[in-house]
C-alpha cells in the first residue's frame, strides 16, 4: 500500500492540554486544525495529533480500562487503499461521508479489532 504518512492519534476529552503536553515533550508546536483536531508539529513532521473524544476515559493500565490509541495512515487514494486493507483482513467500521471529497477518513479495525483510519 502506498502510504504518505503515519500519524499516532491520541483521543482526549480535552484535546488542547493533551496537544500542548506532547508539543512540549517533543519540542514542537500545536496547530489547531478544526473543532476536533489538534496537530503537533516538530519541524516538517507531524508525529502526533489529538482528536476530540468527548466520552474518552483515561486508561488505567495495566489494571482497569485498557489503553486507547489508534493509527492514522495517510494514503494518496482511498479506493485502492481500502481494497488492499480489506483484502488483508481489515473490517470497515465507518465509511466516509463523502469518499470523493479532497480530504476525509474511513475507520477500520485490524483482524484483532484494533481501530485505525485510512485518511486522504
Amino acid at each position: 500500500m502506498d502510504i504518505n504518512a503515519r500519524i499516532v492519534v491520541f483521543d482526549a476529552a480535552d484535546p488542547e492540554p493533551e496537544a500542548t503536553f506532547w508539543a512540549g515533550l517533543l519540542g514542537g508546536t500545536v496547530h489547531h486544525e478544526d473543532d476536533d483536531w489538534w496537530s503537533v508539529r516538530v519541524g516538517e513532521e507531524e508525529p502526533v495529533c489529538v482528536q476530540l473524544a468527548p466520552d474518552h476515559q483515561p486508561p488505567q493500565w495495566p489494571d482497569g480500562i485498557p489503553q486507547q490509541i489508534h493509527l492514522d495512515l495517510v494514503v494518496p487514494e482511498i479506493g485502492a487503499a481500502h481494497a488492499e486493507a480489506v483484502g488483508l483482513g481489515a473490517t470497515l467500521l465507518k465509511e466516509a461521508e463523502d469518499p470523493t471529497a479532497d480530504h476525509g477518513f474511513q475507520v477500520y479495525a485490524d483482524p484483532a479489532g484494533h481501530p485505525f483510519c485510512l485518511c486522504w
